[in-house]
C-alpha cells in the first residue's frame, strides 16, 4: 500500500469516528431534554385538577348561550338548540338562503382599503 491510500483510509476512519461521537452526543442530548418527567402522586392531582377546570368551563361553554361577538351579532348557542333552529328556519329554503347570505356578509370583515401609493418594497 502506498501512503496516499493509508492516509485516505485513516481520514475516513477519523471522520467516521466523528460522525459517530457526535451521533452518541446528540442522543443522549435528546434522552435528558426531552424525557416527560414521571408521573407522581402530586403531579397527577394537579394534572387531574387542571383537567377538572378545563372541562367545567368546556361544559358552561357548550351547554349555555352567550355572545362570541355582540357587535357583529355573533352568539354561542348549545348544540340542541342550534340544530332546532336550523331546523324551522330551513324549512323555507328560499329564506334561509337569503338568511344565510346576509348574516354571513353582516359578520364577514370588511377587506381592508387598497393603500395609495406602493409599498417601498414591491
Amino acid at each position: 500500500m502506498n501512503p496516499q491510500t493509508i492516509n485516505r483510509a485513516s481520514g475516513a476512519g477519523i471522520g467516521l469516528l466523528i460522525v459517530s461521537v457526535i451521533f452518541a452526543v446528540l442522543a443522549v442530548a435528546v434522552k435528558l431534554f426531552v424525557t416527560v418527567p414521571a408521573l407522581d402522586a402530586d403531579r397527577a392531582a394537579v394534572l387531574s385538577k387542571a383537567l377538572a377546570e378545563i372541562r367545567a368551563s368546556e361544559n358552561i361553554s357548550l351547554n349555555n348561550a352567550g355572545w362570541i361577538d355582540q357587535s357583529r351579532g355573533i352568539v354561542r348557542l348549545p348544540i340542541e338548540t342550534a340544530v332546532q333552529l336550523a331546523a324551522r328556519a330551513w324549512q323555507n329554503p328560499a329564506s334561509a338562503r337569503a338568511d344565510l347570505t346576509a348574516r354571513a356578509e353582516k359578520a364577514a370583515a370588511p377587506a381592508p382599503k387598497a393603500p395609495e401609493k406602493p409599498s417601498a418594497f414591491e
